[in-house]
């Protein structure tokens, strides 16, 4: 259950995200906001006392800090990747990035690793190239290429490190607190940002940014904290999860592009939507 609404949450980013592109809001902007209303929300969430000095003394703090700058940081490459290399390659580049969690599981978490899985884990790799490309070819393909490495690498280092951190260092029910302090130091960082930009030229903020922002800071909370639950649960590892999580929100996520937004579906793509789940029903059942 937490590892289905993790997915239908990141699968609604993208929806909102094609809404940002619809009625012109400033994606920076909307981010900053969502940034800040996915902190309070976690901090509603936690049924504790909020304790300041322990947030800042605990064993997790670097971690946040650094999710929170990596969280920022990628963002804006995975924004440059689709702006120079189209959108297809910034989705490939970070929804192929779930190889470096699963060999991370399967390396340092001795997670089960067999045939089944192999061919499941290849399979779905596979599907998220296929429902991805484009028939257009763009012009120079290896002008930029540091951009969807980079954000291959960031994606991957992403998930990673939340499970590492979940793992070793988070406390029982501590997810709430831990997901808030993420987005704080997310959202100081966009909020600097933004102040940089403001001092260079004029800054407006309507009100369509701030509902926007609001709408994807719900969301966005809900796909890291169920993501964290569904960590959490002894009954999934790891490799297993981030398999079926990445893969599923490309598929419904291409369905959805097919279905509300009218995008070009090819033949490519329905066989990746087909593997797809074929890659799914073969990883969790081994």
């Amino acid at each position: 259950m937490y590892l289905l609404l993790s997915i239908l949450a990141s699968t609604f980013i993208f929806i909102i995200f094609k809404l940002f592109d619809k009625y012109k809001i400033n994606t920076l902007q909307a981010i900053v906001v969502n940034y800040f209303t996915a902190c309070i929300f976690g901090l509603i969430m936690y049924d504790k006392p909020i304790n300041v000095n322990q947030i800042v003394s605990s064993k997790w703090i670097y971690g946040a800090i650094g999710l929170g700058f990596l969280f920022i940081a990628m963002f804006n490459v995975m924004a440059l990747t689709a702006q120079r290399k189209g959108l297809s390659v910034a989705s490939v580049a970070s929804k192929m990035s779930v190889i470096i969690p699963i060999v991370f599981g399967i390396y340092v978490y001795h997670e089960s690793v067999g045939v089944q899985k192999i061919i499941g884990i290849v399979l779905a790799l596979v599907s998220v190239y296929l429902s991805s490309v484009k028939s257009r070819t763009l012009e120079n393909p290896t002008k930029g290429l540091w951009l969807p490495i980079i954000l291959f690498f960031g994606s991957g280092i992403i998930d990673t490190s939340i499970k590492y951190i979940e793992t070793t260092y988070l406390p029982e029910n501590s997810i709430p607190i831990f997901s808030a302090t993420i987005f704080a130091f997310a959202f100081v960082i966009g909020s600097s940002i933004l102040l940089f930009k403001a001092i260079k030229k004029s800054f407006t903020f309507p009100l369509k940014t701030l509902i926007g922002g609001i709408a994807l800071g719900i969301t966005n909370y809900g796909s890291i904290y169920y993501l964290l639950k569904a960590l959490n649960h002894e009954s999934l590892e790891s490799s297993t999860l981030f398999t079926v999580n990445n893969v599923a929100i490309v598929m419904i996520s291409t369905l959805l592009g097919l279905l509300f937004f009218k995008e070009n579906i090819s033949k490519i793509n329905w066989a990746g939507i087909l593997l797809a789940i074929i890659s799914i029903v073969i990883v969790t059942l081994a």
